[in-house]
């Protein structure tokens, strides 16, 4: 069972900021995504944003280390709502559905999460440091646990890891994108290997 009480952010916990620190942080993240909104954030540069806000880049690298770090950081509100729904909300996604359902529904409600977040989860993966954060340790244990739950049987890790491919950000970047497939395509792609994981 995947035991959290809060949500994990995709940055790690979050910090006590001195109030200079909390207000550039907030105009930093408020400019990113008026840009990113505005132009993609293909388009958008450290120094684009550093501009926009009215702070030096130096402030904008110390703060979030990275580009990568910086789209992870505008990622954690949504990702910390959607862990809210898969873990505390109502069925089929959340608990007191059966856990075949609830990995059905869980991929489904995924892959829309990564479809809407594309270009940022891709931007944020190009850096090794960043693409393996808090939040996919938590997808993969949910996985992996749903999995158990529906009596899956095998090495429940490399399944885990089969079904967490699915949703990369790069695999449904290529099937939408190169091979024109609908959400509900992906969603029935889903669907088929985790019922076959699950002897159905």
């Amino acid at each position: 069972m995947v035991a959290a009480h809060q949500p994990l952010p995709v940055t790690g916990q979050a910090q006590q900021e001195r109030g200079d620190a909390a207000r550039n942080r907030g105009l930093l993240l408020d400019a990113a995504r008026r840009l990113i909104a505005d132009r993609g954030p293909d388009a958008v540069t450290m120094d684009d944003v550093a501009a926009e806000a009215g702070v030096g880049k130096g402030t904008l690298f110390r703060r979030f280390g990275s580009r990568s770090g910086l789209m992870l950081v505008l990622l954690d509100e949504d990702e910390q709502a959607d862990q809210q729904a898969f873990l505390f909300g109502p069925p089929p996604l959340g608990p007191g559905a059966p856990p075949l359902d609830r990995l059905l529904a869980y991929g489904r409600a995924r892959l829309q999460f990564v479809d809407e977040h594309r270009s940022l989860l891709l931007d944020a993966a190009r850096d090794p440091q960043t693409r393996h954060n808090p939040p996919l340790t938590l997808h993969r244990a949910h996985i992996r646990m749903l999995l158990e739950s529906a009596r899956s049987t095998g090495d429940l890790d490399a399944q885990a890891d089969a079904l967490l491919a699915l949703l990369d950000a790069d695999c449904v970047a290529y099937y939408r994108e190169v091979l024109g497939q609908s959400l509900d395509e992906l969603g029935d792609a889903w669907d088929s290997v985790a019922r076959k994981l699950c002897g159905q």
